[in-house]
């Protein structure tokens, strides 16, 4: 099926093979659906990523006379970067370490050479590797104290489960003594730490390994986007995770040496074992600072291509972990008479508080250094204004343009702070969930804090909140469904001018165009939904944290002696808050499994995951994967070199949805010389309406600009239907980057081509539109 496109200039004189390269959105668009035709050849590129092109477009190089006035169309596929197996929805799991990524990103546009640049950087580096802290010590939790340190000394608790008795205290055996059952049961965080190291390393040699094809150098006169080493983040992800892997084997460290040098302690401070347990806590502090040092100097180096060498402290650093493990292991493991476990494990409380403590107090800091960056900058007004609704027969007006919410950074410059609150938050609810919910199977719903300890009282506050936390959600959700359904009943007057349906207006179909009207404006509330989900998690958090401090209880029996509705509601609350975590864990997991096996719900669930995974790791190497750092390198080799085998050639970049966002990140990081020989086509584009509002200090106003001067052939096309493009609103003289929106549904009800109303297309199939192909051929007749 070729394509065959209008004259490339008003002669019809040919000018050289002109290529139109697609790149497709969220959903994982296949090439068969880009190029509407399942005969296709690959041109580039491997089974996971590459570009394609139709069977008989396959040697238009060698016959360029057959496309005359006319061009090739040929689609890159990047789906497989992001969706697959669906193993690999268990990377949801790993929604926290993505959100502290995150911050990285959203940080205000500033100067690089900003004082608070390199303390922002630090402070959300502290806060990634907090979380690395904080799962590992949920590990230890889980292993060490409520199964080897409660439930194994415990009768009652061991009786239970028939698994546990070669541990049970009351077993006589060999790994009976409470420091050898440590010891073993320190090998199920060990394990942990190992998996996320591998999965690191496997994602890490096929992605940031992948070293972009041009290398121009330093370059330090440019902004970050256009930074040679930007993709190119392999030494940034091998040096953090070093740092965190180090961390999180000393976290199982210090969990199993902290009760064991308190029992040496007790049995008499000046033995042989209490020294040696002193010595071993000398030691362990070693690597912590070397840790904290690797983090201060881990500065991202985006200015050339990274390949320094690491120092020999940073690359033994994680086998010294290992090593000071090892001899922990070996000390706790030795023969001890009389030691008898009770109570929580020494260590564990205090551990768990402090850290809590901590991040909130890096969330605080984070949060002065953005304000210090925001003041470098002044937002644009913002226009409140009405939009007018397109018809088929109601031209456009310019005042359309205003359709995309306001201008100027989402939260007033505090997306990172709350970016991150947001990932300590899910951090703490999965912690919390998990370690009450396995304390609830192992001793008994209803039993924490009375048959036995349970957890540390903080993570037992945190699950409590986990309930309360789905309740204070009820009212902002209510409130934004009643604004939307207010809202579409307020446009449907305004559809049926629009489309001029006089007598004959239907009133399913009106509300259903108003429906999809109102569900677009919907995305514009996003920053409120993610601020204030950021304080609820602050405040739940705050307050766990001083209730468990200053009542020293758990909440069902702190609320004892309290009026009878409190308690039952503090009972309540608690024994749900765990089997809650748990179902959000696996419903979770559900939905990543439909999202990467389904495309319907991918696209639904999908722009959030991919606007996460589009950003380099720079905090947190055990995030999900950048799928950018192997695509933009890809397009830019393909456009570089396709264009440098003619210089008569000319190529339209034509990205839809997510693909806009890479179609731009390729033409920053192209040479001049290449850049003047490209026209950009961008529709269904969340560049401003999205990226230029959570990540300003990348693709801001001003980056937007420069965009449009590197590729003064741009055009942006949008519907005021769509719930996640919309105009770039780039400051440039007419011709104007924004062309005036489509008009969705095309006509009212049916027309020749529907036998049926003709569908909303919001989102997708921009390509059908007979006003895409109009533009489309325009931008070539340009070039």
């Amino acid at each position: 099926m070729p394509n065959e496109y209008a004259p490339a200039s008003p002669d019809g004189a040919d000018q050289g093979l002109s290529l139109e390269l697609l790149v497709h959105g969220v959903g994982g668009t296949t090439p068969e659906v880009m190029l509407d035709d399942p005969h296709l050849q690959q041109i580039t590129g491997d089974a996971v990523a590459g570009t394609y092109r139709r069977s008989e477009d396959a040697d238009a190089e060698q016959h360029p006379e057959r496309y005359a006035g006319g061009a090739v169309e040929e689609a890159y596929s990047w789906g497989g970067l992001t969706s697959g197996a669906a193993g690999r929805a268990l990377w949801l799991l790993l929604l926290p370490f993505m959100l502290a990524n995150l911050a990285h990103w959203t940080r205000p546009a500033a100067p690089r050479t900003a004082r608070a640049q390199r303390p922002y950087d630090l402070l959300v580096r502290l806060v990634a590797l907090s979380l690395t802290v904080l799962l590992t010590a949920a590990a230890c939790e889980v292993a060490l104290d409520l199964t080897a340190w409660q439930c194994a000394g415990t009768a009652g608790c061991a009786a239970h489960h028939s698994w546990l008795g070669f541990l049970a205290a009351d077993h006589g055996g060999w790994w009976s003594e409470p420091g050898r059952r440590l010891a073993l049961a320190a090998a199920v965080p060990t394990a942990l730490v190992a998996l996320l190291w591998w999965l690191s390393r496997l994602t890490w040699s096929s992605y940031e390994a992948q070293r972009p094809a041009a290398d121009p150098g330093l370059r330090v006169d440019l902004p970050p986007m256009e930074m040679p080493g930007f993709w190119y983040g392999m030494a940034q992800v091998r040096r953090l995770r070093t740092v965190h892997v180090a961390a999180g084997l000393l976290t199982v460290a210090l969990a199993v040496l902290l009760p064991t040098l308190a029992r040496d302690r007790s049995s008499g401070g000046g033995t042989v074992l209490a020294v040696i347990g002193w010595i071993l806590l000398g030691l362990l502090v070693l690597p912590a600072a070397g840790a904290l040092v690797a983090l201060v100097a881990g500065d991202r180096q985006e200015e050339q291509q990274d390949d320094r060498a690491d120092p020999l402290a940073l690359r033994i650093l994680h086998w010294a972990a290992l090593a000071v493990l090892l001899l922990v292991v070996l000390y706790a493991g030795w023969s001890r008479d009389s030691w008898r476990t009770g109570g929580r494990l020494p260590g564990a409380g205090g551990t768990f508080a402090a850290l809590c403590l901590l991040q909130l107090m890096l969330v605080l800091l984070l949060a002065g250094a953005a304000l210090l960056l925001r003041g470098h900058g002044t937002p644009p007004p913002r226009s409140r204004d009405p939009i007018t609704v397109p018809g088929p027969d109601r031209p456009p007006a310019d005042g359309d343009l205003r359709f995309g919410g306001p201008d100027g950074p989402a939260l007033h410059g505090l997306a990172g702070p709350a970016t991150a609150m947001l990932g300590i938050g899910l951090g703490n609810l999965f912690t919390a969930g998990a370690t009450v919910w396995a304390a609830q199977w192992l001793m008994g719903t209803g039993t924490l804090g009375v048959t036995l300890p349970g957890p540390p009282l903080l993570l037992t506050w945190h699950s409590t909140g986990v309930p309360l936390l789905a309740v204070l959600l009820v009212p902002p959700l209510l409130l934004l469904a009643v604004r939307m359904l207010r809202q579409q009943h307020s446009l449907e007057p305004e559809v049926n001018q629009a489309y001029e349906t006089g007598t004959h207006s239907s009133a399913t179909r009106t509300a259903q165009i108003a429906g999809a009207l109102a569900r677009a404006r919907l995305t514009d509330a996003g920053p409120v939904l993610v601020g204030g989900l950021a304080l609820l998690a602050f405040l739940l958090a705050a307050t766990a944290l001083a209730g468990a401090l200053a009542s020293g209880r758990t909440p069902a029996l702190a609320a004892q002696g309290a009026p009878t509705a409190v308690s039952y509601a503090a009972t309540t609350l608690q024994s749900l808050g765990g089997w809650l975590v748990g179902a959000f864990a696996l419903a979770l997991v559900g939905l990543g499994r439909a999202a990467y096996s389904q495309v319907g719900t991918r696209r639904t669930v999908g722009v959030c995951w991919d606007i996460g995974t589009f950003w380099p790791r720079a905090a947190h190497p055990f995030a999900p994967p950048c799928y950018a750092e192997r695509a933009v390198p890809d397009l830019e080799w393909r456009i570089r070199t396709w264009l440098n085998g003619d210089p008569a050639r000319r190529l339209v970049l034509s990205g839809h949805s997510q693909g806009t966002v890479l179609a731009a990140a390729v033409v920053w990081q192209l040479d001049p010389g290449t850049r003047a020989r490209v026209a950009l086509l961008t529709y269904g584009c969340p560049l401003r309406r999205l990226y230029g509002r959570f990540f300003p200090a990348f693709m801001g106003p001003d980056d937007l600009g420069r965009l449009h001067g590197y590729a003064p052939r741009w055009r942006n096309l949008f519907r005021v239907t769509d719930p996640i493009g919309g105009p770039v609103r780039v400051a440039v003289p007419a011709p104007s980057v924004d062309a005036l929106p489509l008009v969705d549904p095309l006509a009212y009800d049916r027309d020749a081509a529907h036998p049926l109303p003709v569908p909303i297309r919001a989102h997708k199939d921009y390509r059908l539109d007979p006003r895409f192909i109009e533009e489309r051929d325009a931008l070539l007749r340009q070039l």
